[in-house]
Formats: C-alpha cells, structure tokens, sequence
C-alpha cells in the first residue's frame, strides 16, 4: 500500500502542512519537529515525488553512484567509467538527450550511511543505482540492504553492482559484476611461493568486508597447497592456523594502516620474506616501513599489492600486484545501469584478475 503525506503526518503526530515544510525545506521549522518528521518518514518509508518533470514518469534522470572512498582511485576510476556511461554528451546539439545525471554518493565506509543514500535515492525516484566496492558482512545489514534495494527495484531503478558479489537475497539486481578477488589473491601467493618464499606476512583490510575475505582466502588456499599453513616445524592444522593469524593484521585500506601494520607484522614474525599488501595503497605504507627498518625491496623482503592502480607501475622499484580492470568494470556497470548492455547469464559475472609481475618480488635471500 502506498504510504501517502497524510500517513506520515499521523505518525508524527503534525499536521500534513509541517510535513510539507519539513521536506520542502522553504520554511522554518523547529528542530525537534523536523527530526520527528524525518524519523517518520524514515520508518514509514515514504517517498517524496522528484522535480516535476519527472513526474509523468516512473523515474527521473537521476542515477546514484555509491563509492566508500571518492578520494581512493579504486573507486574514482569505477565511478569516472560508469560516469562515462551514464552522463555522456547526447546528439551533440548540447540538449539533453538520453543521458542522466550521475550523482557520486560517498558513504564513508559506513553501513548506516549506505542505506541512507538509498532512501535518499529512493525519494528522487533515481533511474538507477550502482554500488561499488566490497559489502559489509553483517547480516543485518544484508537484510536491510535486500529490502531496501527490494524497494527501489519495485519502483522501476535498476540496480548494478560493481566490484561486489550479490547479497544471499539478490532478485532485485539487474546485474553483479563481482571481481575474482579470490583467484587473484590465490595466483599472488602462488607467484610468492614459486620464487622460494616461506614466511609470508599478510597485511589485510577491514575483516568485515567482503573483499577482505575473498583475498584472503585465496591467499591461504595457496599457502595450504603448498603445505605452508603450519608453523615451522609443527604439522598440527590449529597451530597452523594460529600461525597464519599472527602472520595476518588487519587494518583500513590507506597508506597508514599499510606502514603501521606491517610494522606489526615484522615485530610479531623478523623471519618473514614477504608482505602482500591488501591493496596498492596499503603496499606503499607497507614499503615506507620496510625501508624505514633499514631493509631493501626486494633485496630483503618483498612487497605486493592488490589492484594495479595508475600509480602502482611507478613505485620504485615497480609493484608486483594483481590487476583489476576496474575502468572496464566501471564503464559496464555504467551501460547496465543505463539499459545500454544486457544483463550477463543469470545475472552474475566475474571478471577475471591478473597478476602483474614487477620488480618489488624477488627470490628471497639466503
């Protein structure tokens, strides 16, 4: 049943007038009832009309792009191609054409901040939302993003993921294009043990991110091929397991958490001969602290990282990292978002990563 104005002036007990006022914004009114007027509105999950010219219509020309870090070229450069996709010149008579207007919804990192963007987007009736990046694996906010994208997808908006597989409950997608984190953190390790390295610390993202997992699983999985997943000496899987916890900390995907973990990291095992990093930005804070403990790279200890951003091959020396092709990745999303490509076979694709082989990886010494 459509909730209406007048369902939302009851719920918070104003009249339909201050409910008017508080969504139109072109009247004071004050703060205690303007944040009862939003909760109710929140709760009852009502969705304002868009500007009138989108009126006659099930949706407007607005498409809502969510990155966690406008600022990190992993998203930037998903964001940009989809970008390309979604809001690009028309007929060339400089009249809008079939393009929209693609919005950049920077959540943060934040879950709550997720869902609010969607209701947001919800309200303006948006032709379309993608969503970037790694999920959260909290089980109630899958359940609360499930519904909500439900609810958009009820009311015409597409919905693409890009870089993130679907949720347990995905009909409302359109498409997921989920990146094959698993198998490329798995070839890194593999490349890693291939040139003689034993002890390899791992420097991780935040634990509850989808991402996060997906790497490093298939980082132990070839630890665990290799017969590397116990402790030196100790053939026992619990204290192998222990083993690689110490050889894993787990921090924000920046420069910081990079230098500071792997700090960590080589207080906790000097022996190590290597560091995957889990991203190109962390391995820069990863290299920063090798060299700051007076070691060579990768003389000493090799670094990898994980994306191959733009900056990657200009390291020095150049990182070994696995590379995602997020523009392509991107400029997809965009066309799926925009009814330009059709959805893949059952609506879920993996894109493939490769591994880039430079100079930071090197036999270890000894």
């Amino acid at each position: 049943m459509t909730v209406t104005l007048a369902d939302v002036a009851a719920r918070a007990r104003v009249s339909p007038a201050t409910v008017s006022r508080v969504l139109n914004g072109n009247y004071p009114v004050a703060a205690s009832t303007r944040e009862r007027v939003l909760r109710a509105v929140d709760d009852l999950d009502y969705v304002l009309n868009g500007p009138a010219s989108s009126l006659a219509a099930a949706t407007s020309d607005l498409v809502g792009i969510l990155v966690n870090d406008i600022a990190d070229p992993f998203f930037g450069i998903m964001a940009g191609a989809a970008q390309t996709q979604i809001g690009g010149p028309g007929d060339g008579s400089g009249r809008a054409g079939g393009e929209k207007l693609a919005v950049i919804c920077n959540t943060g990192g934040s879950p709550e901040r997720e869902l609010t963007y969607l209701t947001l987007l919800q309200r303006q009736r948006a032709a379309a939302v993608v969503l970037t990046g790694g999920a959260v694996e909290d089980p109630a906010h899958q359940a609360a993003m499930s519904a909500k994208l439900t609810k958009l997808a009820d009311a015409g908006t597409r919905i693409v993921f890009c870089g993130r597989p679907p949720l347990p409950e995905g009909d409302a997608l359109v498409a997921a294009l989920a990146f094959d984190n698993r198998g490329g953190g798995r070839r890194l390790a593999e490349h890693l043990i291939s040139l003689g390295h034993r002890r390899i610390g791992y420097v991780a993202g935040p634990p509850e991110r989808t991402t996060t997992r997906h790497r490093l699983e298939g980082h132990r999985e070839a630890l665990r091929a290799a017969g590397l997943d116990a402790a030196p000496g100790e053939a026992d899987g619990d204290r192998g397991s222990d083993d690689q916890d110490r050889l894993t900390v787990h921090g924000p995907y920046d420069r910081r958490s990079g230098y500071e973990a792997t700090l960590e990291l080589l207080r906790r095992a000097p022996d190590v001969t290597a560091i995957v990093a889990a991203n190109d930005t962390v391995a820069l804070g990863a290299c920063a602290a090798v060299r700051d403990q007076g070691m060579r790279i990768p003389q000493d200890i090799s670094v990898a990282g994980f994306d191959d951003l733009p900056f990657s091959v200009d390291a020095v020396p150049a990182l070994t990292t696995v590379r995602l092709p997020l523009f392509e990745a991107g400029a997809r999303a965009g066309r799926l978002a925009m009814g330009k490509e059709n959805p893949p076979p059952g609506g879920i694709a993996t894109i493939a990563a490769e591994l880039m082989i430079r100079g930071s990886t090197a036999a270890p010494r000894g």
